[in-house]
Protein backbone atom coordinates (compact mmCIF):
# COMPACT_ATOMS: atom_id res chain seq x y z
CA UNK A 1 0.00 0.00 0.00
CA UNK A 2 1.64 3.10 -1.21
CA UNK A 3 1.57 6.08 1.63
CA UNK A 4 -0.59 7.74 -0.82
CA UNK A 5 -2.81 5.67 -0.80
CA UNK A 6 -2.91 5.30 3.14
CA UNK A 7 -3.73 8.80 3.43
CA UNK A 8 -6.42 8.52 1.09
CA UNK A 9 -7.88 6.02 3.20
CA UNK A 10 -7.17 7.86 6.54
CA UNK A 11 -9.13 10.61 5.50
CA UNK A 12 -12.03 8.93 4.38
CA UNK A 13 -11.80 7.14 7.66
CA UNK A 14 -11.80 10.66 9.57
CA UNK A 15 -14.80 11.45 7.28
CA UNK A 16 -17.06 8.66 8.71
CA UNK A 17 -15.82 9.01 12.06
CA UNK A 18 -16.63 12.76 11.54
CA UNK A 19 -19.93 11.60 10.56
CA UNK A 20 -20.70 9.25 13.31
CA UNK A 21 -19.19 12.42 15.81
CA UNK A 22 -21.99 14.39 14.03
CA UNK A 23 -24.93 11.58 14.68
CA UNK A 24 -24.63 11.14 17.89
CA UNK A 25 -24.35 15.13 18.73
CA UNK A 26 -27.51 14.74 16.78
CA UNK A 27 -28.53 12.12 18.91
CA UNK A 28 -27.95 13.89 22.24
CA UNK A 29 -29.57 17.26 21.22
CA UNK A 30 -32.87 15.45 20.12
CA UNK A 31 -32.49 13.49 23.90
CA UNK A 32 -31.90 16.54 25.59
CA UNK A 33 -34.93 17.91 24.69
CA UNK A 34 -36.71 14.65 25.56
CA UNK A 35 -35.38 15.48 28.94
CA UNK A 36 -36.51 19.25 28.81
CA UNK A 37 -39.74 18.34 27.86
CA UNK A 38 -39.86 15.63 30.85
CA UNK A 39 -38.47 18.12 33.37
CA UNK A 40 -41.03 20.78 32.21
CA UNK A 41 -44.07 17.97 32.54
CA UNK A 42 -43.40 16.94 35.57
CA UNK A 43 -42.93 20.63 36.73
CA UNK A 44 -46.80 20.93 35.49
CA UNK A 45 -48.09 18.08 37.22
CA UNK A 46 -46.07 18.51 40.34
CA UNK A 47 -47.49 22.26 40.40
CA UNK A 48 -51.30 20.63 39.75
CA UNK A 49 -50.72 18.05 42.60
CA UNK A 50 -49.72 21.06 44.99
CA UNK A 51 -52.70 23.00 43.28
CA UNK A 52 -55.46 20.84 44.69
CA UNK A 53 -56.50 22.14 48.20
CA UNK A 54 -59.09 20.84 49.98
CA UNK A 55 -61.16 23.28 51.31
CA UNK A 56 -63.75 22.50 54.71
CA UNK A 57 -66.83 22.31 53.80
CA UNK A 58 -67.03 20.95 50.75
CA UNK A 59 -69.09 18.15 49.50
CA UNK A 60 -67.75 14.27 50.42
CA UNK A 61 -68.03 13.50 46.76
CA UNK A 62 -65.76 16.21 45.46
CA UNK A 63 -63.40 16.14 48.55
CA UNK A 64 -63.10 12.14 47.61
CA UNK A 65 -63.07 13.52 43.88
CA UNK A 66 -59.72 15.46 44.25
CA UNK A 67 -58.22 12.58 46.24
CA UNK A 68 -58.62 10.36 43.75
CA UNK A 69 -57.29 12.84 41.25
CA UNK A 70 -54.08 13.88 43.04
CA UNK A 71 -53.78 10.15 44.28
CA UNK A 72 -53.36 9.16 40.31
CA UNK A 73 -51.62 12.13 39.74
CA UNK A 74 -49.51 11.45 42.15
CA UNK A 75 -48.43 8.21 40.69
CA UNK A 76 -48.21 9.61 36.87
CA UNK A 77 -45.23 11.78 38.50
CA UNK A 78 -43.51 8.75 40.11
CA UNK A 79 -44.01 6.82 36.45
CA UNK A 80 -42.73 10.01 34.54
CA UNK A 81 -39.80 10.41 37.06
CA UNK A 82 -38.95 6.59 36.43
CA UNK A 83 -38.86 7.11 32.79
CA UNK A 84 -36.68 9.99 33.22
CA UNK A 85 -34.13 7.76 35.21
CA UNK A 86 -34.16 5.78 32.40
CA UNK A 87 -33.84 8.58 29.48
CA UNK A 88 -31.31 9.81 31.65
CA UNK A 89 -28.99 6.62 31.86
CA UNK A 90 -29.39 6.14 28.00
CA UNK A 91 -28.36 9.74 27.60
CA UNK A 92 -25.48 8.68 29.73
CA UNK A 93 -24.69 5.92 27.35
CA UNK A 94 -25.12 8.09 24.49
CA UNK A 95 -22.50 10.46 25.68
CA UNK A 96 -20.10 7.81 26.47
CA UNK A 97 -20.66 6.61 22.69
CA UNK A 98 -20.35 10.22 21.43
CA UNK A 99 -16.80 10.91 23.83
CA UNK A 100 -15.18 7.81 22.28
CA UNK A 101 -16.13 8.51 18.73
CA UNK A 102 -14.65 12.08 19.04
CA UNK A 103 -11.49 10.52 20.29
CA UNK A 104 -11.14 8.33 17.79
CA UNK A 105 -12.21 10.95 15.07
CA UNK A 106 -8.79 13.34 16.62
CA UNK A 107 -6.71 9.96 16.72
CA UNK A 108 -7.03 9.08 13.16
CA UNK A 109 -7.21 13.11 12.59
CA UNK A 110 -3.50 12.95 13.97
CA UNK A 111 -2.54 10.15 12.01
CA UNK A 112 -3.95 11.27 8.95
CA UNK A 113 -2.02 14.70 9.75
CA UNK A 114 1.25 12.53 10.35
CA UNK A 115 0.65 10.82 7.29
CA UNK A 116 0.63 14.24 4.86
CA UNK A 117 3.34 15.49 6.60
CA UNK A 118 5.48 12.35 5.84
CA UNK A 119 4.28 12.25 2.30
CA UNK A 120 4.99 15.64 2.00
CA UNK A 121 8.27 15.53 2.88
CA UNK A 122 9.02 12.38 0.45
CA UNK A 123 7.73 14.87 -1.93
CA UNK A 124 10.34 17.03 -1.38
CA UNK A 125 13.24 14.79 -0.34
CA UNK A 126 12.46 13.52 -4.58
CA UNK A 127 12.21 17.06 -5.81
CA UNK A 128 15.59 17.76 -3.83
CA UNK A 129 17.11 14.83 -5.19
CA UNK A 130 15.53 15.54 -8.42
CA UNK A 131 17.22 19.36 -8.60
CA UNK A 132 20.32 17.61 -7.23
CA UNK A 133 20.98 15.26 -10.13
CA UNK A 134 19.92 17.97 -12.55
CA UNK A 135 22.71 20.22 -11.09
CA UNK A 136 25.28 17.55 -11.07
CA UNK A 137 24.35 17.36 -14.97
CA UNK A 138 25.05 20.70 -15.71
CA UNK A 139 28.32 20.70 -13.43
CA UNK A 140 29.32 17.30 -15.54
CA UNK A 141 28.51 19.16 -18.93
CA UNK A 142 30.56 22.48 -18.14
CA UNK A 143 33.51 20.83 -16.91
CA UNK A 144 33.55 18.28 -20.69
Amino acid sequence: MTRQHLVKSLGTLVDLRGREVDRLSAEMAEKAAVRARFHANLARMQGLCAGGVVQGGQPMALAMNRAGYKQALLHMVAEHQQDLALHEADMAVTQRALTAAAQKREVLGQVLTQQREQVQMEHGKREQKHQDDLAAQVWWRGQA
